[in-house]
């Protein structure tokens, strides 16, 4: 299992704060973010109106329910499936570590939103580099291929022995 990095995860809750515009309540990272509710706030933040209902407190299904309307917004506003996680990962704590890579990935996307200046999270994503050659040059390019191609200086492997064998010395 991957080692959790308390400093991401500082990181994840000063980028949080500063979002919400709004200090976070003390305590370890995964009980602020736990029931959800700071979670459904975030997105509204980022994507007003993301979440209609946050369950401020209830029973574990309620607030489960808060951390399943929070991954089905930021699918919606962008991150990857692959890169949510699931809702025992931060419930049953069962991998924190996903869901710091998760807030991560959120904090990138909002880069990808023109309408979002608020404050970043992680490094800046790559923009685009789109190349393009002429014809001469991706011909250029054939030629060299083909001189690398198969020719390999008479080596051969007889006396490689198969599989399995022993190396005789």
């Amino acid at each position: 299992m991957p080692v959790r990095n308390k400093e991401q995860e500082e990181e994840v809750l000063v980028w949080i704060a500063a979002v919400l515009g709004e200090p976070l309540p003390k305590g370890a990272y995964e009980d602020i973010l736990k029931d959800g509710v700071i979670l459904c706030k975030l997105i509204n933040k980022l994507a007003p109106g993301s979440v209609k209902k946050i369950q401020e407190r209830g029973t574990n299904f309620q607030l489960m329910e808060n951390i399943q309307r929070f991954q089905a917004a930021i699918k919606k506003y962008g991150v990857p499936e692959e890169e949510i996680f699931q809702t025992a990962d931060l419930f049953e704590r069962r991998n924190i570590v996903q869901v710091t890579l998760c807030l991560y990935s959120l904090g990138r996307i909002t880069q990808k939103h023109p309408e979002y200046n608020g404050p970043q999270l992680g490094p800046k994503m790559a923009d685009k580099n789109e190349r393009s050659f002429t014809e001469e040059q991706l011909r250029a390019h054939n030629a060299e291929l083909n001189l690398q191609m198969g020719f390999n200086k008479g080596a051969s492997q007889s006396g490689h022995g198969g599989f399995g064998n022993t190396r005789h010395m």
